[in-house]
């Protein structure tokens, strides 16, 4: 049994995922409420899934990028249940996170998620291997520097806003969005990420996992 988790925006999201089915999957805007809220929102997965700390195998967590405050909250979380129930842990980027969720298609496609000051943090993925890939590092850009890039048929998902939207909508010929339901990160993704790479032999120090900042000298803010 493996409890996933994403705090990467004001969005949270959790799921318990036994390798057949997603058991439970809850997501909610929290408007940075993580602190009081995370520790309750656990206690409801085991409650209204007759299952407890004992009965998970392992852990994935959402890295990023994202809010520093929310990243480091979800993580020092994760992380103090790894070391406390002995079982190992895998973080995924965020991106990656959205990206699984959409359908494979033959053209490129952007993810995106909130980055603070109107930016998007944001990178290019491509299906290899019958999944999506990132083909670069994310990086920070406005959504109107964004469309610039976009000069060939691609999907854009993710966390938009609706200036975001009516702005690479605009490009409408090249920049291809897709449907809100598809573009909230659910943890649902994240756990079937993150048992896929347990289950391979990979795991993360939970010690040393730390949460993908796109800039060490100069974070996004919350």
């Amino acid at each position: 049994m493996l409890i996933a988790l994403d705090t990467s925006t004001s969005w949270i999201s959790l799921a318990l995922f036994d390798g057949t089915y997603v058991r439970y999957e809850s997501t909610w805007e929290s408007q940075h409420h993580h602190t009081v809220e995370l520790a309750p929102a656990i206690n409801r997965v085991f409650k209204q899934t007759g299952t407890s700390p004992q009965d998970l195998t392992g852990i994935a967590v959402a890295i990023g990028p994202g809010s520093f405050t929310s990243l480091r909250i979800g993580l020092a979380l994760t992380k103090g249940m790894s070391l406390a129930l002995n079982i190992p842990m895998a973080g995924v980027p965020s991106l990656d996170v959205i990206a699984s969720a959409q359908p494979l298609d033959e053209r490129p496609m952007i993810a995106v998620l909130h980055a603070g000051r109107r930016r998007l943090a944001y990178a290019t993925y491509q299906v290899q291997g019958g999944a999506w890939a990132a083909q670069d590092d994310p990086q920070v850009i406005e959504a109107k520097d964004l469309v610039k890039t976009i000069d060939s048929p691609t999907l854009v998902c993710g966390e938009l806003s609706e200036e975001a939207r009516v702005i690479i909508g605009r490009r409408w010929k090249n920049a291809i969005l897709a449907p809100p339901e598809r573009c909230v990160r659910r943890a649902g993704f994240l756990a079937a990420l993150g048992w896929e790479r347990l289950a391979g032999g990979g795991s993360d120090d939970p010690v040393s996992l730390a949460p993908i900042y796109l800039s060490t000298t100069n974070p996004i803010p919350d």
